[in-house]
């Protein structure tokens, strides 16, 4: 709950403390200037987030509210809540949130969006050759592997066949069967570098080497084609073994040319599926598939299943290496309209790290031109061939500037400590650290960059404390504060009252012989509770549910009492209620505990508000306030 009123807070608090834009000074709360562009701010944003135009305010309305705001705010960094661990860290938190999105070039970004959109729209078809290559290799193994596939791609380009030299050279295990081609794929198919180079190389041509993480590449594009978006297919399926025999595969032919002939003369599709398929995940849906795009089911299957041109058509049996198919189409849907995939395609560039790297870089290179990034070329090479934990490092050597400050081989030292990175070449790790420092300069000057980030942060560190000073001062105190509760429900004039009730037991008997006793019993004066321990003597043959009713809370009294509706399920001779109806009372403080809390709370803010106001002198300029347009 303390979460839900703390985000509604955030929306009441806002840039109290920012930087002026605005020199005219509207109040001062404890001799601390309050800008009128600072009220303006949180006045305009909290009128625009009102449900109806009839809870909107002017501003000599809202000026109240805002003061009361700062009010508590003043107070609590008076109590200094804003020094302590908790508080910090939590702001941190939400900061290190916030600067992501001002962290990135947003117009790059955009054009990633709609580049991968466009790459959706088509299906590549390729051919390739992989060198494995770790990620963490050495310069030297690098080198090595880079020199290798740039000979095997000059060989191609001599004339040689890429399927043959793709089963010669090429270490991705499936080159051996299909000569190193691919098939058709589309966006976020494949890793991101391997992805760029088949839909940047024209169809016909080798891909200079490119770089995964896998190895290094060489690809030929054989094809591009439109997306034809997704299937809904069932089929039937005749499964036949790698090590079947010639006989055997000729048996398993006709059985699926006479299904085949069954579902062409008028039989149930789905119920010969259900009989007759091996596929018995589907079989159990009457051969149904999930749906699927073009490239990402074995051609021999998606093929034939594309080729299908309406909904109802039958394929001809069809094989694959699982077997054989008779293929029904049932639905077909194009690639979705971007508009509609748009969210899910910023999702999936998000958590891919090799794109958000491009965007990075994209990123870094913008900052380098904005605070004139120049790198010492000569300090870079002297420490080729050097290790992370060579000694011979002069620590004072500058190896870039950017926004007129100098970093050093110690500022490089010191990064790759805290990174732990404590062996390989010290070079392997200079670009990252180039732009971890950029982005961490542009970090550092995001308050002063932009308006709308500084007071994003102000919202979040004036609600933090709002949030935990009214925890500790209103809500945790009037719930904890059991005679102050007391004394404040006993002095109440006017208490929140029940209406009508019944009050007494609704009682259900396990037959009408034990409902039949249960009347005597009571005949006889006995009690409720004197009438069930004399009947559950052996076992519990008469239940009794004690307490007080208004119309529409239990339907079994509605029934008695309210002339309501007989329950479901419900049995009269044997479930039947005694007590009264009583009028409206009072509630007890325990009957309604949390109502009587939140009005506590009320009367302990309206107080605390009386001391802070008394506290801390408020000033307002009613001439600047005369000023500000309503919204």
């Amino acid at each position: 709950m303390y979460r839900v009123i703390f985000s509604c807070l955030l929306i009441l608090s806002a840039a109290l403390h920012l930087r002026a834009q605005d020199a005219e000074i509207l109040l001062t709360i404890d001799g601390k200037p309050v800008s009128k562009a600072e009220f303006e701010y949180i006045y305009q944003k909290n009128n625009t987030n009102v449900y109806a135009d009839s809870d909107k305010k002017t501003p000599e309305e809202y000026l109240p509210l805002f003061i009361d705001f700062k009010l508590k705010v003043t107070e609590a960094e008076r109590l200094k809540m804003d020094t302590s661990a908790a508080f910090i860290n939590e702001l941190a938190g939400y900061r290190k949130e916030i600067a992501e999105h001002y962290l990135t070039d947003i117009n790059f970004e955009d054009q990633l969006v709609h580049e991968m959109y466009r790459r959706m729209t088509q299906e590549v078809d390729a051919s390739h050759i992989l060198l494995r290559l770790d990620k963490n290799a050495s310069p030297e193994e690098e080198q090595k592997t880079l020199n290798k596939i740039r000979k095997i791609r000059q060989e191609l380009l001599d004339g040689r066949d890429f399927g043959e030299a793709a089963v010669e050279y090429s270490e991705d295990p499936s080159a051996k069967d299909n000569h190193g081609n691919l098939g058709y794929f589309s966006a976020f198919m494949m890793v991101y570098p391997f992805e760029n180079a088949a839909y940047n190389t024209p169809v016909g041509e080798i891909s200079e080497p490119v770089r995964s993480s896998f190895g290094y590449h060489i690809l030929k594009v054989n094809d591009i084609r439109l997306n034809q978006g997704e299937i809904l297919v069932a089929h039937i399926m005749k499964n036949v073994p790698a090590d079947a025999s010639a006989e055997t595969k000729n048996e398993i032919k006709t059985q699926i040319d006479s299904i085949y002939e069954q579902v062409k003369n008028g039989a149930d599709f789905a119920e010969l599926a259900k009989k007759e398929s091996n596929d018995r995940r589907s079989a159990v849906k009457g051969g149904e598939m999930p749906w699927f795009s073009r490239g990402r089911i074995i051609p021999q299957f998606a093929n034939p299943a594309f080729d299908l041109k309406n909904v109802g058509d039958i394929s001809k049996p069809v094989e694959t290496p699982f077997g054989y198919h008779v293929i029904k189409k049932l639905d077909q849907k194009p690639v979705p309209s971007f508009d509609d995939v748009k969210k899910e395609i910023e999702t999936r560039i998000a958590h891919d790290p090799e794109r958000r790297t491009s965007s990075e870089k994209a990123f870094v290179e913008k900052l380098k031109m904005e605070y004139n990034f120049s790198e010492n070329n000569s300090a870079k090479q002297s420490l080729e061939g050097k290790n992370v934990d060579s000694e011979n490092i002069p620590a004072d050597l500058t190896l870039f500037i950017i926004d007129n400050k100098n970093y050093t081989t110690a500022d490089l030292q010191k990064w790759l400590s805290a990174k732990n990175i404590k062996t390989g070449f010290i070079l392997s790790n200079y670009d990252e650290w180039v732009n971890a420092e950029i982005i961490a300069l542009e970090d550092s000057k995001l308050e002063d960059k932009y308006s709308d980030f500084r007071y994003l942060m102000r919202e979040y560190h004036d609600g933090i404390l709002l949030f935990n000073i009214s925890q500790e001062k209103i809500w945790n105190f009037a719930s904890e504060d059991s005679l102050g509760l007391q004394g404040f429900y006993n002095e109440m004039k006017e208490k929140p009252m029940w209406k009508d009730r019944f009050k007494g037991s609704i009682i259900s008997c396990k037959n009408e012989e034990i409902r039949d006793q249960a009347d005597n019993l009571f005949g006889a004066d006995l009690t409720v509770e004197e009438v069930a321990e004399h009947l559950n003597t052996n076992g519990e043959v008469f239940t009794v549910e004690t307490g007080a009713w208004e119309e529409g809370t239990n339907p079994v009294v509605d029934y008695y009492v309210w002339n309501g509706s007989e329950p479901e399920n419900f049995n009269s001779l044997t479930t039947f209620i005694r007590g009264d109806k009583v009028g409206p009372e009072p509630k007890l403080l325990d009957e309604a505990r949390g109502l009587y809390i939140s009005d506590y709370q009320q009367y302990l803010e309206k107080n605390w508000l009386k001391e802070l106001h008394a506290r801390y002198k408020v000033k307002v300029n009613r001439k600047v306030l005369k000023t500000i347009d309503g919204v």
